[in-house]
């Protein structure tokens, strides 16, 4: 089996500065797979897609599971390596939106695990941004959060959470924990 010990998500909900933190790991020089769901809206608007999750969230969530698997399939095993989300994410986003979740996201967790302990952004208001990629309100996005934490504990992960510090304070805060 692979060792997984090193594949660290970040999660959390929308605008709680992920993508910022993942943008400072490779800075720094850490392997960082961008966010899956942002990209996957980008592309699918671009094609003029109704495959898009305020449009049709099952098809949307089939498509951001194969490119996650691909992202952590395609990482280095001898170094840590950072998610912006993880598989479960995409399971807290079907709860919440109560669209059935079938059993191929727990079986894809179960054949592509990551660490254990899993770094959590709360909400920030003063650094949530509205745009064309994240559509939901600051109470949606708190709402989402809420998901992913009991997401994440019903799937058996351990959550750090991240203070609102500087993308700096946050990096070495996550540095200290691997």
């Amino acid at each position: 089996m692979l060792n997984t010990s090193k594949k660290y998500i970040i999660s959390g909900g929308p605008g709680s500065g992920k993508s910022t933190l993942i943008h400072g790991l490779q800075q720094q020089g850490y392997w960082c797979s961008e966010e899956v769901s942002r990209k996957m809206i980008i592309q699918e608007t671009a094609k003029g897609s109704f495959c898009l999750p305020w449009i049709d969230l099952t098809c949307f969530s089939a498509k951001v599971l194969e490119e996650m698997i691909v992202s952590w399939t395609n990482v280095p095993l001898d170094q840590p390596v950072f998610f912006d989300r993880g598989i479960p994410d995409i399971i807290a986003y079907m709860d919440v939106t109560e669209v059935p979740v079938p059993d191929m996201y727990y079986s894809a967790l179960e054949l592509h695990p990551y660490h254990k302990q899993v770094f959590i952004l709360p909400p920030w208001e003063a650094i949530y941004v509205h745009d064309s990629e994240r559509w939901q309100t600051f109470e949606e996005a708190t709402l989402i959060n809420e998901a992913i934490r009991n997401t994440y504990k019903a799937c058996g992960f351990e959550l750090i959470d991240v203070p609102k510090y500087s993308v700096t304070e946050r990096i070495a805060f996550i540095l200290d924990f691997i």
